[in-house]
């Protein structure tokens, strides 16, 4: 099987079903919950998919230029951008899509709690701090040279520090909407990480084992690989449901005041100087 194919099979067919579960919706009204139908879901996915696109390139051609990843000739077109075939980018796009799609569409079949949201300052600080050392283990392995820990290192550094940030940003209000936000993540992550362990298993991409742990579950898959499809699902879940989400925006649009407070003040102080 080439990369194409893997891709067509257990990607874009999966997504095709959910994008057309989500035309029967709008055909029978079903919308997304009040808290969530602010502005265009699937902008929303769309602006995910340009951020997943723009912040993964760089590091993706990092991991294959230094030979973490490879893929043989014979499963890819050999359309390169940089040292990254064309059909991870087409990944990279899929994988937003498929996550953020299939977020719709629970969240139209989940019931989202209303009302107030307790700002849980202790959880959110709680997280960031556990997150900060799990990068902080990261950059230690890197700059050790230890090479079995690199792949892990490497996703640890990259991914975590965006997740702390959505965190901060809005840990509590991931935590009011924790059952829609684990379902999703739980899914879809078990089922790409089951897909990768066959794309694995077909020779389709290899993992290279010195520069992993060499720990396997699903049979053939790498745990960094498992480690990855946290990270990314996470990343595209809480994104989309931040973006989405009415506390978000309000949180938002105050700080925006706020900002704006603060530069008129910053300007009356100017003047009067």
């Amino acid at each position: 099987m080439t990369y194409f194919g893997f891709l067509i099979i257990f990607l874009v067919v999966p997504l095709g079903a959910i994008l057309l579960l989500t035309w029967y919706d709008l055909r029978r009204r079903r919308r997304l919950p009040a808290v969530l139908d602010t502005w265009p879901a699937w902008m929303a996915v769309l602006l995910h998919v340009v951020i997943a696109v723009i912040y993964t390139t760089p590091w993706d051609n990092y991991l294959v230029a230094t030979g973490v990843w490879y893929y043989p000739l014979e499963r890819v077109t050999g359309l390169k951008l940089g040292w990254v075939p064309i059909e991870e980018y087409t990944f990279f796009v899929l994988q937003s899509l498929l996550t953020g799609f299939w977020l719709l569409f629970l969240a139209k079949r989940i019931h989202l709690p209303v009302g107030p949201i307790q700002a849980r300052t202790g959880f959110r600080v709680g997280v960031i701090l556990f997150l900060g050392i799990l990068v902080i283990a990261g950059i230690v392995i890197l700059t050790s040279g230890y090479a079995p820990g690199t792949y892990a290192a490497l996703i640890l550094v990259w991914a975590l520090p965006p997740i702390m940030i959505q965190v901060g940003w809005g840990g509590h209000i991931l935590w009011q909407y924790r059952k829609l936000v684990l379902t999703a993540l739980i899914s879809v992550t078990f089922y790409l990480a089951v897909v990768d362990s066959f794309a694995i298993s077909q020779g389709i991409w290899t993992i290279d084992p010195n520069q992993s742990f060499h720990w396997f579950i699903f049979g053939k898959l790498p745990i960094e690989e498992f480690i990855f499809f946290v990270v990314t699902n996470t990343l595209l879940t809480f994104g989309v449901t931040l973006a989405l989400a009415k506390p978000s925006l309000e949180q938002f649009a105050r700080f925006r005041a706020r900002l704006r407070g603060e530069q008129v003040q910053k300007s009356i102080r100017s003047v009067n100087s």
